[in-house]
């Protein structure tokens, strides 16, 4: 789903901004003159044309075009924003990084961080053509040979991910190499103390048998923070290839086993049971798509890590979502979103938080 621009996210100029409105997403002639000077536009702000992408949760995603030219912009969310939350510069220094390495990442065209031309620091990067797929199947790809494909190009483009030299890649700094497990377990402990609404006793109990039940981590890696299938993009044309992975919001240094532990969190078979409004990849159901198992036996024989405490991850992944999805609903009943989306994660919280319990009893 993509989230409309509402009539005050754009202005032409910033005096146009009334006294007490809101801050804008984007200020339209300062960013014609900054495209004309990068020769990315034109320069002529009425020719500019803007297309919201994504749901609008997170760090927002616009498509600028101009002159016959489509970029791709990032800017973080309105404010007020927590500390180091949504640093787009963070997110386009990795990018920049990755363009000499196999990933499959889009290309930064330009960032800036002169907080005068939009209101916020930005970047833009290439488009990419192709496809999000999330709960419907491009016509070109339908089967069950396009499917297996899909699947096969998801794992190999996180194992090439897993294998780049974060060091040699020029990204010493952007994230701490040792500790990152038992710095997520005290993150996400204290977030759930700041965002609880209610008594879970299956949240107290999956957070305990984390604690209690810790892996050794392998070797660190770049890891993506939110790798799934609705962030990446496909090939406009078959076989199925994916062309781009998308949301480098959370990447960071660290554990790669909790990238496929994310992505196995999402990862729904035939046979399980319906997840409702949270199914975000529903189309792995479909024929021709591999089970967990075969994912997972796949991640292991390119990777060559080992999957013996693969449930820990996935049952981590659960557990974060819950502490996140917590947070959101607690904003929408103190009434400072008006996104109804948040305010039905009550429930979804609870579900959750019961399935993050199977899991970790019983594997996942």
């Amino acid at each position: 789903m993509t989230q409309a621009l509402a009539p005050d996210d754009i202005i032409r100029r910033h005096a146009d901004l009334a006294d007490g409105a809101r801050e804008p997403l984007l200020v339209i002639e300062p960013l014609a003159e900054l495209l004309a000077v990068n020769r990315l536009g034109d320069g002529d702000p009425s020719e500019i044309a803007v297309t919201p992408i994504g749901d609008g949760h997170s760090n927002v995603t616009l498509e600028i075009s101009s002159a016959g030219r489509d970029v791709i912009l990032r800017r973080p969310p309105r404010g007020p924003l927590p500390p180091s939350a949504h640093d787009v510069m963070r997110e386009a220094r990795l990018l920049r990084a990755l363009e000499s390495t196999p990933v499959r990442a889009p290309k930064v065209l330009l960032s800036c961080d002169d907080t005068s031309i939009i209101g916020a620091p930005f970047y833009l990067m290439e488009k990419v053509d192709g496809d999000v797929i999330t709960d419907a199947i491009p016509s070109r790809l339908e089967g069950p040979e396009e499917h297996k494909r899909i699947a096969n190009e998801l794992i190999d483009a996180l194992v090439e991910l897993h294998a780049v030299d974060w060091l040699d890649a020029g990204l010493e700094g952007f994230g701490r190499p040792t500790g990152y497990l038992e710095r997520q377990l005290r993150r996400f402990t204290g977030l759930w103390e700041h965002n609880r609404t209610r008594d879970l006793p299956a949240v107290e109990s999956v957070g305990a048998w984390l604690a209690a039940n810790l892996p050794k981590s392998p070797p660190a890696t770049i890891v993506h923070g939110d790798y799934r299938l609705g962030n990446t993009i496909f090939a406009p044309r078959p076989p199925a290839r994916l062309a781009a992975i998308l949301d480098w919001e959370m990447a960071t240094i660290g554990d790669p086993l909790a990238d496929l532990g994310y992505l196995m969190m999402f990862w729904v078979q035939a046979d399980d049971p319906p997840l409702g409004r949270f199914d975000l990849q529903s189309v792995t159901r479909l024929p021709g798509f591999p089970t967990r198992a075969e994912v997972i036996a796949r991640y292991e024989a390119l990777s060559g890590r080992s999957m013996r405490s693969l449930t820990w991850y996935v049952t981590l992944a659960l557990w974060k979502s819950i502490v996140f999805m917590e947070g959101n609903y607690k904003r929408a009943l103190a009434g400072s979103t008006d996104d109804p989306y948040l305010k039905s994660f009550g429930d979804g919280v609870v579900g959750l938080a019961e399935r993050a319990l199977e899991v970790s009893q019983r594997g996942a």
